[in-house]
Formats: structure tokens, C-alpha cells, sequence
């Protein structure tokens, strides 16, 4: 009589559209991280958003994990010094924000790596984050490599006067870090290396000309767009890495289920960031296109450029991060990984 009911009653949920209560693919602890970020929710951050939802979705809502933005638990600049101190489990972070604290991060830097087919810049970033460079670079910090950003290759957004020349960009203030400053140094130009938020702002003061940003949804995202009267669309001269960490403690008490999860979502986070920056190029560079002049440079240009700006940089970063750790070793296996990449994704 007892299973008759219980028959009875699931056939009459069934009819009436009610589901069964919601079984966790994933049954653990109660668990709720936080994650710094700066800046608004934008692209760089929609992978993170979907590993948000779906690690709650998995765990029947027992594992949250929730991005705060605007700099509320930590400036960009500080958010390694967070992990270390354990003020948050997880976090985004620049390289080229702070050089030293991850010194072979900085490789990401570099300028004309070939980095420019999303397909491979995934595959090698995603084999540089398990690097022993990589890794020691975020032990320091009590931090374990996530996720790259996968920023797109870079372009160049300014104020007056378009650089349709190469030696026009003697001394033009540029906001632009890493390897990619070195690069825009070798040009003529002043390297500034402003916080993102702070570069609109700098713009209005007069105290920028131009500033790099992953092309297109950064320079939308800060207001550059808002300020600038010409755009460079085929200098591509390199990117950087702004990726995610995880705390080191805070990783080490979950348990193993919920790691796997983690661990087992990267190439979802991944193609979602990639998606959006896709998406959100197609709505911006129409705008960009009708509010401001376009500069496209030609091929004896561009390879003026890379001579000028491009080994000289390579060799000059693994002779100063030679004692460091293995900076050939940290340059070589971006090459060799894109390598591996074009072979794997024919």
C-alpha cells in the first residue's frame, strides 16, 4: 500500500509539472569563496561568471563562489598580497601590474609572440599555466595557477594627431606594460604604465596620448573609446596575461570532488571568455569605425616594426631574468607549445 502511495503521488508531481527535488551531481561541504577583481563585470570575467554558475548548479548550491568587483577587497596591484595573506580565495591579476611579483609571467608580455590565433594562444597559455615558472611565480603568493585571460592581441588607441609613421610615435606618452612598453620604448615613445581604471581619467588630465588594451572590449570597457580619436587595427603588437589564481590553503581544505570540479571547468571558462571577447568585438568595431580615424599600417611597416621592437625585446628580457629562474627555457616553450598547437589543431 506504502509504494502504491508513494506511485500515486509521484505520477500526480509528473502531471502537475512539479519536479522532484534537485540531486547535487557533486555532494560535498557547505563552501563560499570570494574572488577580487577591479572594474566592472565585462568579458575578461564571463568565463569566471559561468564557473560561478555552474559550480553552484553542481553542488546543489553547497559551493558558492562569488566575484567582487570594483577593487572591494583589493586594489589591482594588491591582489597577490591578498592571496598571501589569505584575505580572499581567489583573484585576478595583471603581470605587467607588478613585474617583480611574477617575474616569468612577464613573458606574456613579450611582444609578436604567436599568440594571434585564439585556438593557439588558448592551447599554449593553458600549457604555459602548469610551467615551473609559472607555478614557483604563484607559490610565492600562496597562489596555484587557474585560468589565463586569454587576452586578445593588443591595439592602440590615442588622442590628436594619428601616428601614421612609425617615427611619429616619438614621444608620444603611451600607456602600455610589460615587454609591449619595451616595444613602443624602442619607437621613441614614453612607457606609462597606469592602472587600467586610472587611463580614461589620464586622457581628460592631458597627461596621456595613447594607451594599449586588448582590442576591442578593454578599451570599451575603461572609456577609452570615450576619449579617443584614432585607432591602430593591424599593429597587433603582442598581448599580456591578466589571469586567475586560486588561494593555495583555501584549494588544499576543499575536497577532492570539489577540486575536480574546478579543475575539470577550465576549458569551459575559457571558451566563454573567448566567446565574449568575440561578441563583443563585433558590436564595438563598428563604433569604432564610425567615431574615429582608423590607422592600417602596411606590411614594410609592420615588419619595420617587429625588427626594431621585437628580438631586441626577446633578448634583452632573457638576459635580465637570467638569474632569475630559466628565461630561455620560460621563451622557448612558448614556441615550442605553438608549435604543438598548429600540429594538434590542423
Amino acid at each position: 500500500m506504502r509504494l502504491k502511495i508513494i506511485s500515486m503521488m509521484a505520477a500526480t508531481a509528473a502531471l502537475l509539472g512539479i519536479a522532484p527535488p534537485s540531486q547535487a551531481a557533486v555532494d560535498g561541504p557547505d563552501v563560499f569563496w570570494k574572488l577580487s577583481m577591479w572594474g566592472n563585470p565585462r568579458a575578461l570575467s564571463v568565463g569566471m561568471e559561468r564557473l560561478a554558475e555552474k559550480v553552484a548548479a553542481e553542488t546543489n548550491g553547497k559551493f558558492k563562489i562569488k566575484i567582487f568587483y570594483g577593487g572591494q577587497l583589493s586594489k589591482s596591484r594588491e591582489n597577490l598580497d591578498g592571496l598571501k595573506l589569505n584575505a580572499f580565495e581567489g583573484a585576478a591579476f595583471c603581470n605587467f601590474y607588478h613585474p617583480g611579483k611574477n617575474p616569468a609571467f612577464m613573458v606574456f608580455s613579450l611582444p609578436f609572440l604567436p599568440l594571434g590565433d585564439p585556438r593557439v594562444d588558448k592551447y599554449v597559455r593553458s600549457k604555459m599555466m602548469s610551467h615551473p615558472a609559472m607555478i614557483a611565480d604563484m607559490e610565492k603568493w600562496n597562489a596555484i595557477p587557474y585560468v589565463s585571460g586569454l587576452l586578445p592581441q593588443y591595439e592602440i588607441l590615442g588622442k590628436g594627431e594619428p601616428p601614421l609613421t612609425l617615427e611619429a610615435w616619438k614621444g608620444m606618452r603611451v600607456r602600455a606594460g610589460g615587454g609591449l612598453g619595451s616595444a613602443m620604448e624602442k619607437l621613441g615613445a614614453v612607457r606609462q604604465t597606469l592602472p587600467a581604471g586610472e587611463t580614461s581619467t589620464a586622457f581628460q588630465r592631458g597627461a596621456l596620448d595613447a594607451a594599449a588594451f586588448p582590442y576591442t572590449y578593454a578599451h570599451v570597457a575603461f572609456k577609452i573609446s570615450d576619449e579617443a580619436d584614432w585607432y591602430t587595427s593591424n599593429l597587433t603588437p603582442g598581448t599580456s596575461e591578466c589571469g586567475w589564481v586560486f588561494n593555495k590553503t583555501a584549494y588544499g581544505k576543499l575536497p577532492k570532488q570539489y577540486q575536480d570540479l574546478l579543475m575539470g571547468m577550465r576549458d569551459e571558462v575559457m571558451d566563454a571568455t573567448q566567446a565574449a571577447y568575440a561578441e563583443q568585438d563585433k558590436k564595438n568595431l563598428p563604433m569604432f569605425e564610425k567615431t574615429m580615424h582608423k590607422i592600417t599600417y602596411d606590411d614594410a611597416t609592420l615588419e619595420e616594426f617587429r625588427k626594431v621592437a621585437g628580438q631586441p625585446v626577446w633578448e634583452e628580457w632573457i638576459a635580465d631574468n637570467a638569474d632569475k629562474f630559466d628565461s630561455q627555457g620560460v621563451f622557448d616553450a612558448i614556441w615550442q607549445y605553438a608549435e604543438e598547437a598548429k600540429a594538434t589543431l590542423k
